[in-house]
């Protein structure tokens, strides 16, 4: 029997009520025993990135970014599109991992809960990624086609149409992570 992976689930949003939250805690119901999925709550905590905090004590909230992203076998983001763009919040979290040792080749896959299809955000988030040594599971973000602001994980467990979509994520998760 092959061991339960620990998957962090980034999400890209700071709003209350965020479809790509949503869609992760969805994710989460839905996901196989050898999948262990948890929701990295401390993004709006953590401090803008400063490069010179490198070099010395990291801001608390930083710390404990770097140590969930180190125990977890695998990361699955979901990331809103904001102004054709990664939305800052999450650009900040991303530069705080750039100079850890807990992120380089980190097992990453990306979930796209637009609708309209977004994928300036995605295009940029993949670029980002692969520049800080992200190991992608997927050559592009997987979609789950989600309404919009104001999605409960609710409403897409109610949908048999995104939770197919979404155990599809799951098993591209489950997949890439047997083998490692």
């Amino acid at each position: 029997m092959s061991r339960v992976r620990q998957v962090l689930c980034l999400s890209g949003s700071l709003r209350q009520v965020s479809s790509n939250t949503a869609a992760l805690l969805a994710a989460k119901e839905l996901s196989p025993a050898t999948l262990s999925l948890r929701l990295y709550e401390g993004l709006a905590a953590l401090p803008l990135f400063n490069p010179d905090a490198e070099g010395g004590e990291l801001p608390v909230p930083v710390q404990q970014l770097r140590n969930v992203v180190g125990c977890s076998d695998a990361l699955l983001i979901a990331c809103p599109e904001y102004a054709h763009g990664v939305p800052g919040a999450f650009k900040n979290l991303l530069d705080w991992l750039v100079g850890s040792l807990e992120f380089p080749g980190k097992p990453v896959l990306l979930l796209n809960a637009s609708a309209r299809g977004s994928h300036h955000a995605q295009d940029a988030l993949c670029e980002v990624l692969r520049t800080m040594s992200a190991r992608l599971l997927a050559p592009e973000p997987l979609g789950v086609a989600l309404p919009g602001a104001g999605c409960t994980p609710a409403q897409v467990l109610a949908d048999p149409q995104r939770c197919l979509e979404l155990r599809t994520v799951l098993a591209c998760l489950s997949a890439n992570l047997d083998g490692a």
